[in-house]
């Protein structure tokens, strides 16, 4: 994890940007954009439960959906711009997916029909 870190910001400082994660303000932004992220999983999960019938298959279909449409979009915009080596928007997506199915799931199995 080190060895990536290093990479990414030696990345990051070859291109004149910096991500500084040690603030405050960017810990409640990160916990404030994944909140946003679950919430909208829900809410697309509950949309697809009458089409797709409630359970862990139509939560993973809603994750991997939503990966396309956000995750993937993104690294596949970062490697046209070369911006980061393959591997690491490899492992970025991998990860991405697992967090995504993992959300939906969880989101699924909390939501209920009021």
């Amino acid at each position: 994890s080190l060895l990536y870190e290093s990479d990414m910001q030696t990345i990051l400082q070859a291109h004149g940007l910096s991500m500084d994660m040690r603030s405050a303000q960017a810990f409640l932004l990160t916990i404030a954009i994944s909140l946003l992220i679950g919430l909208t999983l829900v809410f697309f999960y509950a949309a697809a439960r009458p089409r797709l019938g409630p359970g862990p298959k139509t939560a993973v279909t809603v994750a991997v959906v939503l990966w396309c449409g956000g995750y993937l979009a993104s690294l596949l915009g970062y490697q046209m711009l070369g911006l980061f080596p393959l591997r690491m928007l490899v492992l970025w997506g991998t990860v991405g997916l697992g967090e995504m199915i993992v959300a939906a799931l969880v989101g699924g199995w909390i939501y209920r029909e009021g």
